[in-house]
């Protein structure tokens, strides 16, 4: 890691320690959003980092964002922190839009997701309904894609104007389905999307998102089982000289390096974007080492894991919510295997013996 990413990841860790502790976990679930954590990042700017300083944003490349959702996973953020910067301010910079002030979210084009933008310059219309939209409804914009005579554009669409309809995800993170009816937008709210700029390469980014997010939550499992097993005693003895807990403790950490690693991989690689292959492995490789580290972490902890209160119980419902976010481990290794399939026999070694790019 440079020693820029590590200052910044640095920084960030004492940011969220001191407003991100477990009970503000538990007091933000109730409305699924923490202001004074929120207000506190954006003040750093790092909500916006990725996203050119010409732009508006806090530059930074794809491996610094990514640097900092790890942290944010590790303390189970309630902020759309992802969303911000590395989705929808990409939209957002990459078609000369104007970044809000505010939290910004992103629609990535779930099935059953409709998006119409009709008119032109100075009569741009906008009537949409998209689903699941992370924080949408704490949001001050969301950034869309849409296709309207034979281009596609970058819609930054006010939620003031929205109609917002509530959902959560198992971890109480607000996934909230937006409708706009024939909606006015200025013609700085729409912007040519160019080349490179398409739903497919924002899911590429919304998965890598996810491996960042899982990594730094699997990466703090870890340490809580570690440390729980090693306080917890019976028959005379910490729980953890156990062998049937130790091989929970070895699976845990396998699982959580595992992660960490393919998703360093993915990030360090993005340069300029993620890459397919990268960030198939990485997504694939994360929601599985999510599914297989929580349960052996919940076997070794007992019920005090799925107390609410405690760290792990927090952390295992965001686990079991982003493994499935942006494609599960089944989409992604189905859709890996496809293109490797596709590519024929003499480029899978090449796939597979791909080098870890410079820090």
């Amino acid at each position: 890691m440079s020693d820029d990413r590590a200052m910044l990841t640095d920084v960030a860790t004492g940011l969220f320690r001191d407003l991100c502790t477990p009970e503000d976990v538990v007091a933000a679930e109730a409305t699924g959003w923490s202001e004074r954590l929120w207000s506190a990042l954006a003040e750093s700017g790092f909500p916006y980092v990725s996203v050119p300083e010409e732009a508006g944003g806090s530059g930074g490349d794809i491996a610094d964002a990514c640097a900092l959702l790890t942290v944010a996973g590790r303390f189970a953020a309630p902020v759309p922190l992802a969303e911000t910067g590395l989705l929808g301010g990409w939209l957002l910079a990459a078609a000369g839009l104007e970044l809000p002030e505010g939290p910004l979210s992103v629609a990535v084009g779930r099935p059953g997701d409709a998006v119409e933008l009709a008119g032109g310059p100075g009569a741009w219309r906008l009537t949409a309904r998209v689903q699941r939209v992370p924080w949408g409804g704490r949001s001050e914009r969301v950034a869309l894609l849409a296709d309207a005579g034979g281009d596609r554009y970058v819609v930054s669409a006010p939620v003031a104007s929205a109609g917002v309809t509530g959902g959560r995800n198992l971890a109480a993170e607000p996934r909230d389905t937006l409708e706009w009816t024939d909606a006015g937008l200025p013609d700085d709210a729409v912007g040519v999307a160019p080349a490179g700029v398409t739903g497919d390469a924002l899911r590429l980014r919304g998965a890598l998102s996810r491996a960042a997010l899982i990594s730094g939550a699997l990466a703090r499992v870890s340490e809580l089982t570690v440390r729980y097993t090693g306080e917890r005693h019976q028959f005379g003895r910490p729980i953890a000289r156990f062998q049937a807990v130790q091989t929970h403790l070895v699976t845990i950490a396998e699982e959580a390096q595992m992660a960490g690693l393919a998703t360093e991989v993915a990030t360090l690689n993005a340069r300029p974007e993620p890459g397919f292959f990268d960030v198939a492995a990485a997504k694939a490789a994360a929601s599985e080492a999510a599914t297989i580290a929580a349960r052996a972490s919940h076997q070794a902890h007992g019920a005090i894991g799925m107390t609410k209160e405690y760290e792990l119980g927090q952390l295992s419902r965001r686990l079991w919510s982003w493994r499935d976010e942006f494609g599960s481990e089944r989409y992604w290794s189905r859709e890996l295997g496809r293109q490797l399939a596709e590519a024929g026999a003499d480029e899978l070694w090449p796939r597979i013996s791909t080098g870890l790019g410079n820090a």
